[in-house]
């Protein structure tokens, strides 16, 4: 995968997830939550925010979880012009983009930008829950 966030201020907010035996999921990927508590590679425009992977997973060793930050500051891939203090959600793999105000309610909301976005890596802050 490509554009892993990653750490700028460390998450204090740790849960583990249900993930896929077999798939690899490298540190610092945006992931989607996509059933019971199960997560994978965010790959959409408004997927469902699941954390961000804080431990590289190698798959194919006969675990099931992963541990995902929920807060924390990171730099994020962003999907163009973001403006500073943005609610971004996940628009791609390993991308945000400004919310919509559908976005709020559909659980694809990431954080918010501490810098202004302008389609490199930028600074966000975890929404933290």
């Amino acid at each position: 995968m490509a554009n892993e966030a990653t750490c700028i201020i460390a998450p204090t907010k740790i849960v583990t997830r249900v993930c896929a035996e077999a798939t690899g999921i490298a540190k610092g990927t945006i992931l989607k939550l996509s059933g019971t508590n199960t997560v994978s590679a965010s790959s959409a425009d408004n997927d469902v925010f699941g954390g961000i992977a804080i431990e590289e997973f190698k798959g194919g060793e006969g675990l099931t979880t992963i541990g995902v930050a929920m807060d924390g500051v990171y730099d994020v891939k962003t999907a163009g012009a973001v403006t500073l203090g943005a609610v971004v959600n996940i628009s791609a793999a390993n991308t945000v983009n400004t919310s919509a105000a559908a976005d709020l309610l559909t659980g694809s909301v990431v954080g918010f930008m501490e810098e202004t976005g302008d389609g490199t890596t930028n600074r966000v802050r975890l929404r933290g829950y």
